[in-house]
């Protein structure tokens, strides 16, 4: 029961930021319907476990899962949790392999929080904009102003411009791609 409550937070907050966009992502992704639900409950399962271990700063990772790949993208204080976050979601059902972008959270480093959120949201924008791409199908995440994105596109030149339009916004110290494609 208790991980039920604390599980209420994370969906309320998935619904309220997926809203009616559901059925329109549903329509474009490039997954069936039941891969997207077993994705999307790999993820809530990953969230949900991190949130329950005392060792992960969930507030540190993020998640996402296609077609049972799972991307682990954030920093950590110390190795050992790296280590467990890797092992936590490997043992969920249904994962065919863990991808990671885990960096040692630097004291000094300029680019804070904000820059982040900043940076995904001006990357995620340019592909929302290039009518080309399926955007849909692209997590943006930003660590330490390093620009991560991972999902599935329709072809390797749709991963080329994805990725450059994250390498031209401004103050991305680098892009990590780990974008598929059906070709």
């Amino acid at each position: 029961m208790k991980n039920i409550i604390r599980s209420i937070p994370f969906l309320i907050i998935s619904l309220l930021s997926s809203g009616c966009s559901v059925i329109y992502t549903t329509a474009v992704d490039q997954r069936d319907v039941n891969t997207i639900l077993n994705d999307t409950t790999i993820k809530f399962t990953i969230v949900n476990k991190f949130y329950d271990d005392e060792a992960i700063n969930s507030l540190n990772l993020s998640s996402g899962c296609y077609r049972g790949h799972v991307y682990l993208v954030g920093e950590y204080d110390k190795v050992f949790q790296k280590k467990r976050a890797i092992k936590i979601a490997k043992s969920i059902e249904g994962v065919k392999s863990v991808t990671t972008y885990l960096l040692p959270k630097k004291k000094d480093d300029v680019c804070g929080t904000d820059d982040n959120i900043k940076l995904a949201l001006e990357v995620k924008t340019k592909l929302v904009a290039d009518k080309d791409i399926w955007s849909t199908n692209i997590d943006v995440k930003s660590v330490q102003c390093n620009v991560v994105l991972y999902g599935f596109v329709a072809s390797e030149n749709k991963i080329k411009k994805a990725i450059a339009h994250a390498k031209s916004v401004e103050d991305v110290r680098s892009v990590k791609s780990f974008l598929t494609s059906a070709n």
